[in-house]
C-alpha cells in the first residue's frame, strides 16, 4: 500500500474497516461508492439488513362460516389409547384454516375419557363419552367409545419401546446411539437392530437397567426421569404416557414381542397440504398404519422437520408456524423409518389485481408464472443486455466478457442476439474448461489419491466430454462401466479414489442421481426410504470391480463372482437398482452394465431429474430442489411441474447438455432482471427474479487477474493457465483456498464453501497481490491511462473492464471529477477507481 496516500474507512455496526486508499472528497463524489462498499460488506459477513420492512399490521381475521372436526367420531380400542382432534375452520372463501389450538375442549364424562387442551383424546375406562368442542363461535361434538382397556397389553419392543427411544433422542449419534454408545451403554442408531438393543438393555450393565419385581427402580426409568445422575438430563416425564408405558413393559418382563405381531407399514400425515396465511399455525397429525390393518395416532412420538424454516417453522408436537416470506414448504414427518410429507402454500398477502402478465419465452415461464399467480407475486422486468451478458457469460464459461466483447454486444441491434451470443459461448474452449472443473469436483480428481499422471488423465476424459458434447447418458454409461486399460478407459480411476464398493456406490448414488444412501450402510435411512437392503444392492454391482497389471499399465476389470450378505440379517442381498426389491440372482456378466442402463434409462425417476436440478442450480441461483443432491419424499421440488418439464425436455433432446443450457438461457425467467419489485422482495425460492451468485473462487480470481491484466503463474503448471483450468485441486494458492475451493474428500456439493467470511472482505479491501495487479506497469489499468487520455473515454473503459456496461452519468460525473481532482497522479487514481470497483457487489456477485 502507498503510506504516503490519504485512507478512509467505512463503519459497519462497531466495526470500522480500511478502504483502499482515494480522498474523502472523492468518495462521497464517486459513484456513491462507501455506500456499496459497505452494503458488500454487511452482506459477506452475514449482517444482512432488511431494505423493506412492512408495517406490522395484524391480518384481519378470516370470517368462520363452518367449523368441521376431523374425525367426527371416535373408537379407542386398548390400554391407554390417544388420538388427536383436528378443528378446521371453513371461511367464507371455502378456504381451511386451522383452529385446533385456539378451541376449547372438555369431556362429558371424566372416567372414560381425557381430552387435552390441544385435542388429545385418551382412552381411561370402557364406555361412552362426547368432547365438546367449541371454536370460531361454534360447538360440536364428538361421540366417543372406549373399550378394551383392561385387556392384558401385548408388548412388543420394537413397536412399542424403541419408538420412546427414537422421540427423546436416546438412540441418536448424539447420545447412545454413536459408535463407542454413552456412559457404556450403547443403542443402535434410531433402534435399526432391535435384537442388539433389547439384550444391552437386558443382559448388560448387571442387569441393573431393568428390575422387572420394582420397575419404578429400573436405572432406564430412574436416569430418564431424574431420579438418577444422567448427562442427558431428564428426557421423560414422570407419569407421562411414556413413563407408564416403559414402567408396564418392564414390569411386564420386558418382553420382545411376538414374531408375528403386526409389523409398521407406512405413515399418514394430516392433512397432507394446506394453503396458509403469513404467520397462521397449522397442527398435524401423524398416523402409523400396520401390516393387520390396525392404525395408531403416533404424532406425539414422530419427528418433525422442515425443509425451509424461513418459510415455516415445526415444533417437536407438529405445529407448523408460518412465517412471512411467500412460498412453498415441506414438513417432514417420520416415524421409525417410513416418512410422510406435509405440504404448504404461503402466498404474499394482498390483491392479485396489479400482478401484471409477462411474455412467455418457454415452457420454463408457464410454470414459473403458474405458481407466482399461487403465490400472488409478480416477476420482476428483464434485465439489461449488459447484465444479460455479464450473467450468461459467467453462468456458460465462467469468464468475464472483455471490453471489447462488451462493447460489441451492446452495438448489437439484432432480435436474437441474445440466442446467438449463447450459441458462440458454447463453442468457446472455456465451456469445457469451466465444466470440467465442476465435474472434477464431483467425480473426485484427487491427484493425492491417484498421482499426476492418473489424475490428468481422468480430469482430460472429463474435459474432452464436455468438449465434444457427449450426450449425458452416454457420459454416465461410459463412467459406470468403463473397463479395458486405464488409459483408455480413465473413468475407471474412480475405484482408485472411492477404494471400496460401498463409497463407490455412494458416490454414483448421490452424483447421478441425487440420492444420498450413505446413512442407510448402517441403518435405516432417517429421512427416506432407504433400508440397509438397498444400500447393499447398491453396493454389490461394484463388489466385481478389481484392477489387473499388465506390460501397458493397469486395467480395471468386473469379473470377479461376489456375494453380498446384509450386515445385521446375514441374508445374500443381490444387485439391484434403487427403489426394487432384493431379486433371486444377481445380473449375469458385469453388473455395472445392469446398473447404467437401468440409470439412464427415459423413464428412470431421478437420472434425468438430477441433472437438470443441477443445472437449473448454477444458472438460477437456486435449485428447484435444495440441496441440489438430495432428492427425497421428504424434500420435494418446489415446482414440481418445472422439474418434470425440464427433465421431460432433456431426456427428448437425447441427452443434450447444449440443448438444455439454451432452452434455460431463453426463457423470460432467466432473463429477470435482479432488481426487486415491492412483491418479490423477499422472495428467494420461486424465480421472480434473478438472485445474486457469489462467484466461485476460480471465477472470482480469474476475474481480478483478467480485469488487472497481470495472470498468475501456478505452481507446476506453464504461464497462461486460468484458474479455472486448474485440473489439480492441490495446487497451493491462498486466494482459492481462503474463498472456498473444495478439497475434493467427498463428491458432496457442500465442499465447495459459498458462505462470505471477514477474511474474504478485508482479502480484496487491502492484499498487497492484488494491489500489485492494479498497480503492475504494464497491466491493464496503466495500459488504459495510456491510451486513453481522454478521462471520459478511460471511464467507459473501467466500467466495460469490470462491469461490462457503460456507466450512468452520476458515475462519469463522480469518476470525472476524482481524475481531474488527482490528475497529478492520474494513473494512482485511475488505479484507486478500479480497486473501488473491485470491492463493490457489482464485481464479485453474478446477477
Amino acid at each position: 500500500m502507498r503510506v504516503a496516500r490519504r485512507s478512509n474507512s467505512a463503519k459497519v455496526g462497531s466495526i470500522t474497516i480500511d478502504l483502499p486508499p482515494c480522498s474523502s472528497e472523492a468518495a462521497r463524489n464517486m459513484m456513491l461508492w462507501v455506500p456499496r462498499l459497505t452494503s458488500l460488506i454487511a452482506l459477506l459477513c452475514g449482517w444482512t439488513a432488511n431494505f423493506a420492512v412492512a408495517a406490522e399490521q395484524p391480518a384481519d381475521a378470516p370470517q368462520i362460516r363452518r367449523v368441521i372436526v376431523d374425525p367426527a367420531k371416535l373408537t379407542l380400542t386398548g390400554p391407554d389409547a390417544r388420538y388427536s382432534l383436528l378443528v378446521h375452520g371453513e371461511t367464507n372463501s371455502g378456504r381451511l384454516v386451522d383452529l385446533t389450538r385456539s378451541a376449547e375442549y372438555s369431556s362429558s364424562s371424566t372416567e372414560t375419557s381425557s381430552v387435552s387442551t390441544t385435542g388429545l383424546v385418551r382412552g381411561l375406562a370402557d364406555g361412552k363419552a362426547t368432547i365438546q368442542i367449541q371454536a370460531g363461535g361454534q360447538t360440536l361434538s364428538v361421540p366417543v367409545v372406549v373399550r378394551d382397556t383392561k385387556v392384558p397389553r401385548a408388548f412388543h419392543f420394537e413397536n412399542d419401546i424403541i419408538p420412546i427411544f427414537n422421540r427423546f433422542g436416546c438412540n441418536s449419534s448424539g447420545c447412545h446411539g454413536k459408535a463407542e454408545g454413552q456412559a457404556g451403554f450403547k443403542l443402535s442408531v434410531f433402534g435399526h437392530n432391535p435384537e442388539v438393543d433389547l439384550a444391552a438393555l437386558l443382559q448388560e450393565g448387571r442387569s441393573r437397567r431393568v428390575f422387572s419385581l420394582v420397575p419404578a427402580r429400573s436405572l432406564l426409568l430412574t436416569k430418564a426421569s431424574g431420579g438418577s445422575p444422567h448427562g442427558g438430563g431428564v428426557r421423560i416425564r414422570r407419569g407421562s404416557g411414556e413413563h407408564r408405558l416403559l414402567r408396564d413393559w418392564i414390569a411386564a418382563g420386558s418382553p420382545a414381542g411376538s414374531d408375528d405381531a403386526a409389523r409398521l407399514t407406512l405413515v399418514r400425515v394430516e392433512p397432507s397440504q394446506r394453503q396458509l396465511a403469513m404467520t397462521t399455525r397449522q397442527q398435524l397429525r401423524v398416523i402409523a398404519v400396520y401390516s393387520d390393518g390396525q392404525e395408531k395416532d403416533v404424532t406425539q412420538h414422530a419427528r418433525f422437520q422442515s425443509n425451509s424454516e424461513g418459510l415455516a417453522k415445526v415444533d417437536e408436537f407438529g405445529l407448523i408456524t408460518a412465517g412471512e416470506t411467500p412460498g412453498e414448504v415441506a414438513i417432514m414427518a417420520a416415524y421409525m423409518g417410513p416418512v410422510a410429507t406435509f405440504r404448504a402454500l404461503i402466498p404474499r398477502e394482498g390483491t392479485t389485481a396489479g400482478i401484471p402478465k409477462r411474455p412467455i419465452h418457454n415452457f420454463i415461464d408457464t410454470h414459473v408464472d403458474a405458481k407466482l399467480q399461487q403465490l400472488n407475486i409478480a416477476a420482476s422486468e428483464l434485465c439489461t443486455d449488459a447484465d444479460f451478458l455479464r450473467r450468461v457469460s459467467l453462468d456458460i464459461i465462467g469468464t468475464l466478457p472483455t471490453a471489447d466483447e462488451s462493447r460489441t454486444f451492446l452495438a448489437d441491434k439484432r432480435p436474437d442476439r441474445r440466442a446467438r451470443l449463447v450459441d458462440a459461448l458454447l463453442q468457446r474452449p472455456e465451456f469445457a474448461d469451466y465444466w470440467a472443473l465442476k465435474w472434477s469436483d464431483l467425480l473426485r480428481v484427487d491427484r493425492l489419491a491417484l498421482g499426476h499422471k492418473g489424475a490428468y488423465e481422468y480430469y482430460r476424459w472429463i474435459r474432452d466430454s464436455f468438449a465434444a458434447n457427449k450426450p449425458y447418458d452416454r457420459f454416465a454409461r461410459e463412467f459406470l462401466a468403463g473397463d479395458g486399460l486405464l488409459s483408455q478407459a480413465p473413468a475407471g480411476y474412480l475405484h482408485k479414489v472411492e477404494k471400496t464398493p460401498d463409497k463407490v456406490a455412494s458416490t454414483v448414488s448421490q452424483v447421478f442421481l441425487g440420492i444420498r444412501i450413505e446413512c442407510a450402510q448402517c441403518h435405516h435411512h432417517p429421512f427416506d426410504r432407504w433400508s440397509q437392503t438397498d444400500y447393499v444392492g447398491m453396493q454389490a454391482f461394484f463388489t466385481q470391480v478389481t484392477f489387473k497389471p499388465t506390460p501397458r499399465g493397469e486395467m480395471v476389470v468386473a469379473s470377479r463372482n461376489t456375494t453380498s450378505k446384509h450386515p445385521r440379517t446375514k441374508v445374500i442381498v443381490h444387485a439391484h437398482p434403487l427403489g426394487t426389491q432384493n431379486p433371486d440372482a444377481s445380473p449375469e456378466g458385469d453388473r455395472r452394465k445392469a446398473l447404467a442402463a437401468w440409470m439412464t434409462a427415459p423413464e428412470n425417476p431421478w437420472f434425468a431429474r438430477n441433472f437438470v436440478n443441477r443445472i437449473w442450480a448454477r444458472f438460477a441461483g437456486r435449485g428447484i430442489i435444495e440441496p441440489i443432491d438430495d432428492l427425497r419424499v421428504t424434500n420435494p421440488p418446489t415446482n414440481p411441474e418445472l422439474l418434470d418439464a425440464l427433465s421431460k425436455s432433456f431426456v427428448d433432446s437425447g441427452f443434450d447438455f447444449h440443448a438444455l443450457i439454451r432452452t434455460i438461457t431463453a426463457s423470460r425467467t432467466y432473463q429477470l432482471s435482479s432488481k426487486p419489485n415491492e412483491t418479490n422482495l423477499g422472495d428467494e425460492n420461486n424465480y421472480s427474479r434473478a438472485l445474486f451468485k457469489k462467484l466461485s473462487a476460480e471465477v472470482l480470481f480469474d476475474a481480478v487477474c483478467q480485469t488487472t491484466g497481470v495472470g498468475e503463474k501456478f505452481d507446476g503448471l506453464p504461464n497462461g493457465y486460468r484458474a479455472i483450468q486448474l485440473w489439480d485441486s492441490q495446487v497451493s494458492h491462498y486466494f482459492l483456498r481462503l474463498f472456498g475451493r473444495p478439497e475434493r474428500a467427498t463428491p458432496c456439493e457442500c465442499e465447495r464453501s459459498v458462505e462470505p467470511s471477514v477474511g474474504q472482505v478485508l482479502h480484496i479491501l487491502n492484499s498487497p497481490k492484488i494491489h500489485a495487479k492494479l498497480s503492475h506497469a504494464g497491466g491493464q489499468i496503466a495500459v488504459l491511462v495510456e491510451r486513453y487520455p481522454n478521462d471520459s473515454r478511460l471511464i467507459d473503459e473501467l466500467y466495460l473492464t469490470f462491469y461490462n456496461r457503460f456507466p450512468d452519468e452520476a458515475e462519469r460525473k463522480g469518476a470525472a471529477e476524482f481524475l481531474l481532482r488527482h490528475g497529478e497522479h492520474r494513473q494512482q487514481a485511475a488505479e484507486d477507481i478500479a480497486w473501488t470497483m473491485m470491492n463493490t457487489v457489482e464485481f464479485l456477485f453474478n446477477h
